[in-house]
């Protein structure tokens, strides 16, 4: 019996059997024992599955990526130590030095930064599209290298809501496949497999966590994407340092998220703690009930501040004065997140003397959780980056990213007024 979403984030991944304990368990041990040599042996070919070394696999943690996997829909999932790893992975998995990437440009400016300085250093060459970028200019972006297209379903803090869809045709149609960060809208708003996205990423340390004390990342693989399409040979010629294995051959539909970890976490060694992903599950538990939450409190607070005469402009896809408003109600119908952009009249000064006359909502450099939250991206998460390359991203200097937090909205809307009335 399929479950319904809510029920999933409840009971999905781990089913106690008989006297065993109800909660998931912590595993909070890096080896497990065996008696038998020969079935050490296979587990290290690949020939069954198990737990010998929680680099590689872990029991709470193998039930959290199950959990996660059912809600986005996927075949499996793959827990990283942060979203930050989960990124790198999802490209270095399929592509190598001399590849080249289609990317959104309004992503996070970590993720951005990643991209565009590390895996450049490496030798993957990246295009970035702006947020105007019509299909027509998506598909020019190809080159006869291009090995994945890249976007944020709804991108941070910029608030970009992507045309999933339109990526996804970009891409097929060069035989690519289409990676979507998800961390904002999360399962519950939205499922990017469901308008064909081919690989999903989170960073699990948002609203999947949903209150600031466990870093993650997860990569899921829908298992629709033809590999044996694009040269992916990575995957579909022999891995000599796993005996020659053939992942499509041997793993079918799997083959991306196992390669992910037999190849990648096995030498890169990113992989989450036993005691995160207990923590993450808990959040996880209740994703339901707080998404819907942080996006009502939102919406409230985006309709006061749009009403606010100190206020230049306000972003929040659930407006009807969004220019992502008809894309957010295709793709987010229930809500898009609990994050709004605004940019404050009086520029950098007077966003600094709003954040600091808050006292409610704090200043932090997180975003997504229970607690309601200001950051000031230009000078914090993305100040590596050039003017230009900002205005390309869609933020200006007077920018701030709220991230609404679960209180109770009239203390939150309280907090504002007094705040707006000193700048």
């Amino acid at each position: 019996m399929k479950r319904r979403i809510s029920t999933a984030c409840v009971q999905a991944g781990y089913e106690p059997k008989d006297g065993e304990p109800r909660v998931l368990p912590i595993a909070q041990s890096t080896t497990f024992k065996y008696n038998s040599a020969e079935t050490m042996g296979k587990l290290f070919d690949l020939e069954e599955e198990g737990f010998f070394y929680t680099r590689l696999a872990n029991p709470t943690v193998d039930a959290v990526e199950k959990k996660i996997a059912e809600l986005e829909g996927g075949v499996g999932a793959i827990l990283t130590s942060s979203g930050q790893a989960a990124s790198l992975m999802s490209i270095t998995n399929i592509c190598k030095a001399g590849d080249h990437v289609v990317c959104a440009s309004a992503i996070y400016g970590g993720t951005f930064n990643l991209f565009n300085k590390t895996l450049r250093d490496l030798g993957i060459d990246f295009t970035f599209m702006k947020p105007s970028a019509t299909e027509d200019e998506i598909m020019a972006a190809f080159q006869d290298n291009t090995r994945a297209v890249f976007t944020e379903s709804l991108a941070n803090p910029a608030l970009v809501v992507t045309d999933i869809e339109m990526y996804a045709r970009c891409a097929h149609a060069h035989n690519v496949p289409l990676i979507v960060d998800n961390t904002f809208p999360t399962p519950i708003n939205c499922r990017p497999f469901e308008f064909g996205a081919d690989i999903v990423v989170h960073s699990t340390s948002k609203y999947m966590d949903g209150h600031a004390v466990a870093l993650g990342g997860v990569i899921v693989d829908s298992g629709r994407f033809d590999w044996h399409k694009g040269g992916y040979t990575m995957l579909t010629q022999p891995d000599e340092s796993y005996h020659g294995v053939i992942y499509t051959e041997a793993f079918g539909g799997k083959a991306y998220i196992v390669k992910a970890r037999t190849h990648l976490m096995r030498d890169l060694g990113a992989q989450a703690s036993p005691m995160n992903a207990f923590l993450l599950n808990l959040g996880l538990e209740t994703l339901h009930l707080r998404v819907p939450r942080h996006c009502e409190n939102a919406m409230v607070l985006a309709r006061f501040l749009e009403s606010n005469d100190k206020i230049e402009w306000v972003n929040y896809p659930g407006l009807e004065s969004s220019e992502y408003y008809s894309l957010a109600q295709k793709y987010m119908p229930n809500g898009s997140s609990g994050v709004i952009s605004f940019g404050v009249k009086g520029g950098r000064e007077a966003a600094a003397r709003l954040m600091e006359s808050l006292n409610l909502a704090a200043m932090v450099i997180h975003v997504a959780d229970a607690r309601t939250s200001v950051l000031h991206p230009a000078s914090t998460t993305h100040r590596q980056m050039t003017d230009e390359q900002l205005e390309e991203c869609g933020i200006s200097p007077n920018m701030i990213r709220l991230s609404v937090g679960i209180e109770d909205i009239e203390d939150i809307i309280e907090d504002f007024k007094q705040a707006l009335e000193k700048v």
